[in-house]
């Protein structure tokens, strides 16, 4: 199902806009945040840009408590970092809908902690909507996801354009978020470690756990759309501002899909331009 425009709190400005880029409109033009390479390979790839899409959501991040000596994830924060995207991107999604987009193209997400509140940060989700110059892919599909939502995808132009030429589909992106706390060392423990190379077990194992919480849901959210795998990932980490033994541990990528079995990359070519002395 797609996303109510309504339900989402878009502003009556932001729908008088989407309504006169829509296509068909005698005054409609696109915009887009791609740089010309980009925009020209998203073409090539059979795309045609309609506008730039943005979602946003300004959160109050909560507080919670972690014990000083364990190893554990604080739940509370972790939602609230993860609840507070998903309302940005729903809201881009929306805007997308309202263009009539089949995809999203180089989505950036943004965190940016206000001076007008505490513990207030905006989550900003912005992209490049588009539509497909055929209504189906190669394969008789859709180019919308399961869900019935508009693909999106944080790759750059050009890998978009290398994906679709290899025979694969965006099918949205995928996150997961972990807010752990990292143990103090004790007084001795500390002491003990001066002067030494030596591994630290309860930062290492913390670490680990942390990272590993976030792949699995990055991974789950790939499972609930069909994809086939997860490219460009990026493992992220931010303190933000809890301090230094509290830290988000943030992974994101686009989900893809085949489009067909073979899977043919053109081979790059050496090209040396004339004009060079």
């Amino acid at each position: 199902m797609t996303a109510d425009p309504t339900e989402q709190r878009i502003p009556d400005d932001a729908m008088r806009r989407l309504a006169e880029m829509r296509p068909g409109q005698p005054t409609s033009l696109f915009t887009s945040d791609l740089s010309v390479n980009e925009f020209l390979l998203v073409r090539e790839a059979g795309f045609r840009p309609l506008g730039l899409v943005l979602g946003s959501s300004i959160y109050h991040v909560g507080f919670q408590m972690g014990r000083w000596n364990k190893n554990q994830e604080l739940t509370v924060l972790s939602q609230a970092m993860y609840h507070a995207r998903e309302l940005a991107m729903t809201r881009m999604e929306a805007e997308a809908d309202q263009l009539g987009a089949d995809g999203i193209v180089g989505v950036r997400l943004d965190i940016e902690f206000k001076e007008f509140g505490s513990d207030l940060a905006e989550f900003i989700a912005v992209g490049t909507a588009v539509k497909a110059d055929e209504p189906t892919t190669p394969d008789g599909h859709s180019w919308r996801n399961n869900k019935n939502q508009p693909f999106t995808s944080d790759l750059s132009g050009q890998d978009f354009w290398t994906l679709i030429q290899a025979g694969y589909a965006p099918l949205g992106m995928t996150m997961g978020s972990c807010v752990y706390h990292i143990a103090h060392q004790r007084f001795w423990q500390a002491m003990g470690n001066i002067g030494q190379n030596v591994e630290i077990p309860q930062y290492t194992e913390a670490l680990y756990d942390a990272r590993e919480l976030a792949m699995s849901r990055m991974q789950a959210e790939a499972e609930s759309l069909g994809a086939e795998g997860i490219v460009g990932v990026q493992m992220l980490s931010n303190t933000h501002r809890w301090g230094g033994h509290t830290t988000e541990f943030f992974a994101i990528g686009t989900a893809v899909r085949p489009l067909r079995a073979d899977h043919v990359i053109a081979k790059p070519q050496l090209v040396l331009p004339l004009t060079d002395r």
